[in-house]
């Protein structure tokens, strides 16, 4: 057995038979995803007390953030594991509502505040 398929063989837990179904990762790989997680909400606290990345904390912080949800969603919800139906499911609405949310926010505080008001011709 080769290096690599002895590495995927510990993180799925795994007999290394290629007719297998992929089975969920072990505990291990658990709290390893757990270990991500602490480090990267470390990492947003850091990120807030730094007075140099004021400019770009909103940015910096909603990547941070939007990591964090796919690792949970990825794996705590399983839904690397379930049918891609599922993954479609949860993410089609996730995207509508990212979309929604950015086009208020260039409606609201992109456009010139001027536009679209109408003037009345007394």
């Amino acid at each position: 057995m080769s290096a690599a398929a002895q590495d995927q063989e510990s993180v799925v837990g795994g007999t290394g038979s290629t007719d297998e179904p992929a089975s969920h990762p072990t505990w291990r790989f658990y709290v390893m995803i757990g270990l991500i997680l602490t480090v990267i909400t470390a990492a947003e606290v850091a990120v807030f007390y730094i007075p140099a990345l004021r400019g770009v904390l909103v940015p910096i912080l909603l990547v941070l953030s939007g990591a964090k949800f796919a690792l949970v969603v990825m794996f705590y919800m399983h839904l690397r594991f379930d049918s891609p139906i599922f993954s479609g499911v949860f993410v089609a609405p996730l995207l509508l509502a990212v979309l929604v949310v950015v086009a208020l926010i260039v409606l609201f505080h992109v456009l010139p505040h001027g536009m679209g008001t109408i003037s009345g011709s007394g």
